[in-house]
């Protein structure tokens, strides 16, 4: 059965194991109108052809304020200021807002760059399993590694000390988990409060003592006032702290989890430590860690993929499923740390490509095969069927991974 209403389709059973429902709509529905609580409607285009056009379709947008009118507006959630300050971010603009922002950074996330990272990637994870292996031999791999390693650094690149590492995990948990109820953003309002106060903090510390960082260099950007206004700085900022580690987070994690239910894959890497860049991708193809895209929406009454969406409504790029297409993937459901086919798009594709993809690919690398090769006897502390799965659409991992080596 293939569910009409978001209530019904993201429960806990589904977020636990959503590739049924995806093949269903993949092949009864693949442009699948479902009903949000407020009654507006969401479109899930999930094969993977129709995902890549829609993500370049210049049809949708990021911006409803041109496509809604002002009685529709009204029916919108409610953001309040702080909450508008820190959600002008990259994934929320169109161009040439988003040409322009993406121009000034874009440069500390190329390939060359990210490479000369490397050593202190290893480092960290070296002295995360250290930690790990002194202790109780039991643990939230989550919490004890793949969330501390792409924290420290994005904080390092950023100039952000690593103080508040819990809080950030906190602020970002909220930011990434899609809530469709009317009153989500009132509801953050005093988190992220909290949030834009400790930036604040932040930027006055480097106007006054700039360093070589990411963030006192956006700083001086946002000072000359051409380029960057104080609610892009924020937001730019905001979003890089938050996008910065999330992926990767659930990247070791879903991936750690896909070895461990595929033992056989699990040796082979073992003892086959350079197949490690080959696994990376296919661990992000096999369980993607952004399961959808953000939302976009209609701007006119248009026409995709033979099926007529009205101007105004939502469109969801589900990426999870587009990377399970069977039209696009030989057996799809099947891991296979040695295919060739790297197409997938768990990056997202067009203008909104991951900036951050080749840094979350070496910390993946880095991060799986260093767990894979120091802690052998690595596996699951509960059955995997009890492990509990984050709620929302965008992001897919686990609150928690315990595991035992």
């Amino acid at each position: 059965m293939i569910h009409s209403t978001y209530a019904e389709l993201f429960n806990q059973q589904f977020v636990q194991d959503p590739f049924p429902t995806y093949a269903a709509l993949r092949a009864e529905a693949p442009i699948h109108r479902i009903s949000l609580p407020d009654g507006r409607g969401l479109w899930m285009i999930t094969r993977f052809e129709d995902v890549k056009a829609a993500l370049k379709d210049p049809r949708f947008i990021k911006n409803w304020r041109k496509v809604l009118n002002p009685e529709e507006q009204k029916l919108m959630p409610v953001m309040p200021p702080v909450v508008q300050l820190l959600f002008k971010h990259l994934l929320a603009l169109d161009p040439p807002d988003h040409t322009r922002i993406r121009g000034m950074v874009h440069k500390a996330f190329t390939p060359q760059l990210v490479e000369q990272l490397r050593p202190r990637i290893q480092q960290i994870a070296d002295e995360l399993l250290d930690a790990m292996l002194a202790g109780p031999r039991s643990t939230d791999l989550l919490t004890a590694y793949a969330f501390p390693l792409p924290l420290t650094v994005i904080a390092e690149l950023l100039g952000i000390p690593l103080d508040h590492r819990e809080k950030f995990r906190y602020w970002s948990g909220l930011v990434v988990t899609v809530d469709p109820s009317p009153d989500r953003f009132t509801r953050m309002a005093g988190e992220m409060e909290e949030f834009g106060n400790y930036l604040r903090e932040l930027f006055a510390e480097k106007r006054a003592n700039p360093a070589n960082d990411l963030t006192s260099a956006l700083v001086q950007v946002e000072e000359a006032g051409a380029k960057l206004t104080e609610q892009e700085l924020f937001s730019l900022v905001f979003f890089l702290l938050v996008a910065g580690h999330e992926t990767t987070v659930n990247l070791i994690g879903n991936g750690m989890l896909a070895l461990l239910q595929h033992p056989e894959q699990l040796n082979l890497l073992r003892e086959t430590p350079d197949l490690i860049r080959n696994a990376v991708e296919e661990l992000l193809r096999y369980d993607s860690p952004v399961e959808t895209s953000t939302i976009r929406w209609a701007c006119e009454d248009l026409e995709f993929a033979g099926v007529k969406i009205p101007r105004g409504e939502q469109i969801l790029a589900v990426i999870t499923s587009a990377n399970r297409d069977p039209q696009h993937f030989a057996a799809p459901d099947q891991l296979d740390i040695t295919r060739t086919e790297h197409n997938h798009i768990a990056f997202g594709h067009g203008i909104h490509y991951c900036l951050g993809a080749p840094l979350a690919r070496l910390e993946g690398a880095i991060a799986i095969n260093s767990l894979v090769q120091r802690l052998p006897n690595l596996r699951l502390a509960v059955p995997a069927h009890e492990l509990i799965w984050r709620p929302g659409m965008l992001i897919r991992g686990m609150i928690e991974m315990p595991v035992e080596f």
